[in-house]
């Protein structure tokens, strides 16, 4: 098949990558001349483990191609994607969905023939509904269906998540549509069973946001949990691992640390909220749990500042990963964004470090000294701590952390080091739940 991908960010390039991996062809667009240029070059514009191979073999075999023409694009596909932003309105938190109706209209004007349009952008339930509306209003003669197909990729693993996903989930009531559907993913299910689940759109609209909110959920429940752990003198791993046991649970987003972040979770669980307000259906679970979690990542700052006896004026403070997760560059809601300002604002002086963070982080935060390893960062500070759980921040020495620090402080907000051993070395060791 023929597919065009409109939008090349991090959805959509991970999918018009894979898709082309699969045999079809793929036509990516983007308006940003400087990040199609860039691709064209194979230059990579996001970080993700596996894309820049997986583009330059795809593009070398003819497969995959880049282009600022939309139009030209969308004439010859057999299914369009859309996969454009829907960040977070500002004022009112609802997601912003200008990209993904310009979009429709744009996509409108070039339909020839029978052309599946898809939604892969995470939206509210109801906006499939309106791309429709749009595409018919602007073109009554097109002839096309829409379908809701929501990604369900992780950032650091994405690649694995769209060619091996646990399903694939595609709203829609159009047979033809449908059927189209089944052929761009049917290279995934051959000679086995199918991933492929088929419900009404706006049900596929809403299992993206129930979805990351239910696992937002997890995370923010045990992060409490963590803090209850701190209080009777339970440790929460123990906790997560005897619950996460059981089935019906599983353990799975049960690390306690200093809350969430990242593209999804924050502005689709706000998101959620939003539409439950306007369908009269509040949603008090998620709203505690987006409450609870903002709370939380400026209490890590404080936590920090506690460990190091309550004042860190003037004191050098180590700040080991800046991104939301390892294995990406996001800085979206990230925790260390809030845990900085609070130290900041309580004067320290921050170091920080990030394997692949630093460009994007230096767009969001203000002075902070930006090193290049972790031990740049901790020579001579106050406390070293851990935020994003890198591999390169699993295996330090502690011994030489020991010697480096001016005061020995370790905040282990990730829970990745020994109490005992760092503490047999000497550091004064804070962690989260135990």
């Amino acid at each position: 098949m023929l597919i065009a991908v409109i939008g090349s960010g991090y959805v959509g390039l991970v999918s018009g990558a894979c898709f082309s991996d699969f045999g079809h062809d793929v036509i990516c667009v983007d308006k940003d001349e400087a990040k199609i240029g860039a691709l064209k070059a194979g230059q990579i514009p996001i970080f993700e483990p596996g894309l820049d191979h997986l583009v330059a073999s795809n593009a070398a075999a003819g497969r995959l191609s880049f282009t600022t023409e939309l139009a030209e694009a969308v004439k010859a596909a057999d299914a369009v994607f859309i996969a454009v932003g829907t960040p977070s309105r500002r004022g009112d938190g609802y997601a912003d969905l200008s990209y993904v109706y310009g979009a429709a209209e744009e996509i409108a004007a070039a339909i020839d023939g029978f052309t599946v349009i898809v939604n892969k952008s995470t939206v509210p339930v109801g906006t499939g509904d309106e791309v429709e509306r749009i595409i018919r209003e602007a073109n009554p003669a097109a002839d096309f269906a829409v379908i809701s197909n929501p990604e369900f990729l992780r950032e650091g693993a994405a690649i694995a998540d769209f060619k091996h996903p646990d399903r694939i989930v595609i709203g829609g009531d159009d047979e033809r549509g449908l059927q189209a559907m089944r052929a761009v993913y049917r290279p995934l299910f051959l000679g086995g069973k199918s991933p492929l689940i088929e419900m009404s759109r706006r049900g596929a609209e809403l299992t993206k946001y129930a979805g990351n909110a239910f696992l937002a959920t997890k995370i923010t429940f045990i992060n409490e949990i963590a803090d209850l752990c701190e209080k009777v003198g339970a440790d929460v791993r123990e906790v997560a691992r005897g619950i996460g046991l059981d089935n019906r649970i599983g353990g799975k987003f049960l690390n306690a640390g200093p809350g969430y972040g990242g593209s999804c979770f924050p502005k689709d669980t706000v998101a959620l909220l939003k539409t439950a307000q306007d369908f009269e259906a509040p949603q008090r679970i998620v709203e505690a749990v987006v409450a609870v979690n903002d709370n939380r990542k400026r209490a890590m700052g404080r936590k920090v500042i506690a460990a190091c006896g309550g004042d860190v004026r003037g004191k050098r403070i180590a700040i080991l990963g800046l991104t939301f997760k390892p294995n990406t560059d996001d800085m979206r809601d990230s925790p260390a964004i809030a845990i900085i300002r609070a130290l900041q604002d309580a004067g320290a002086l921050v170091a920080a470090c990030d394997p692949e963070g630093v460009e994007q982080a230096r767009l969001v935060l203000e002075d902070v000294e930006y090193v290049v390893s972790p031990w740049e960062a901790i020579a001579g500070a106050s406390a070293a701590v851990i935020v994003t759980e890198w591999d390169a921040y699993r295996g330090l020495d502690l011994a030489r952390m020991k010697a480096a620090l001016a005061e020995p402080v370790l905040v282990d907000l990730r829970n990745i080091y020994d109490r005992e051993t760092a503490e047999g070395l000497g550091l004064n060791y804070h962690a989260v739940g135990r």
